[in-house]
């Protein structure tokens, strides 16, 4: 069933959503032990508060050209893009990462579908810069993920 919500709505989930990737990169920051993936989960936390700050001014109506008034009936179905599975204490790190990927293509989704339905301008230009951040973000967790899911043995 696809149901109508305003803009304020998405625009407070996709909030919360940011919130949370924080919140489970610092969390995935301090399981996990390799170095490369520490810090690449650190920098998506950062990443993902500059985001979130993004989505607030929009909200708060501090971003203008090509905004939509915050009471504009969209027909989107969130849940489809952004509903994760939760983590369990005993995931094995690529089951982790692929987790992340899956998380990041849904916000690139998000992102691309809420630009859609906005008129040319500032605000559309940034959800896409965002969809493509988040897009970039799917990369370098993929790349990981092949690096602990494929190792390179020493026959090549």
């Amino acid at each position: 069933m696809v149901e109508n919500t305003t803009l304020k709505t998405v625009l407070d989930t996709a909030i919360q959503k940011e919130i949370e990737a924080q919140e489970l990169y610092r969390s995935l920051y301090w399981k996990v032990v390799e170095d490369s993936a520490r810090n690449m989960f650190l920098e998506l936390s950062k990443v993902e508060k500059k985001h979130e700050n993004l989505l607030r001014d929009y909200a708060r109506g501090k971003l203008q050209e090509g905004a939509l008034k915050s009471d504009h009936i969209l027909d989107y179905r969130i849940a489809e893009h952004l509903d994760q599975p939760p983590v369990t204490p005993d995931m094995q790190l690529k089951d982790v990462l692929l987790l992340a990927a899956n998380r990041e293509k849904a916000s690139h989704e998000f992102y691309i579908s809420l630009a859609a339905v906005h008129p040319s301008g500032e605000i559309k230009k940034l959800l896409e810069e965002l969809a493509s951040q988040e897009l970039e973000h799917k990369h370098r967790v993929e790349d990981l993920y092949t690096q602990v899911a494929f190792p390179q043995t020493a026959g090549g």
